[in-house]
């Protein structure tokens, strides 16, 4: 029960976070989501480092990774949200800027998950 609400509390917290970014930044680039974007690229980079360090067992607790992993990281990226934004690309026959995110998302995702990983070793 305790590791739940660990994931419980955490995905609150990375959910309210997303939520701050995502209003205060979506909408500067026509058909296409800053805020969604720049929360998907830092929780991969947070995700990284986060299972990282675990791994070396450096740092963390198995309940500090559930609050951090499945928990913050959970709640703050994005990927239901990415998706319906995609559809919308889609419905909306923005084929160039869909490839640009959806491509970029990606890319740049998979990227800060292995900068997050390196970056756990520095420590």
């Amino acid at each position: 029960m305790k590791q739940a609400l660990l994931v419980f509390l955490g995905g609150g917290l990375g959910s309210a976070l997303r939520y701050l970014i995502s209003k205060s930044l979506n909408g500067i680039f026509p058909y296409f989501f800053l805020g969604t974007f720049i929360a998907n690229i830092l929780g991969c980079l947070l995700i990284g480092f986060v299972l990282g360090s675990f791994s070396q067992g450096k740092l963390l607790s198995e309940n500090q990774l559930l609050l951090l992993s499945a928990g913050f990281c959970g709640g703050f990226t994005t990927f239901s949200a990415f998706a319906l934004e995609n559809h919308s690309l889609i419905r909306s026959g923005a084929f160039l800027q869909l490839s640009l995110y959806l491509f970029s998302s990606i890319l740049v995702g998979i990227l800060a998950v292995s900068a997050g990983i390196y970056f756990s070793k520095q420590f």
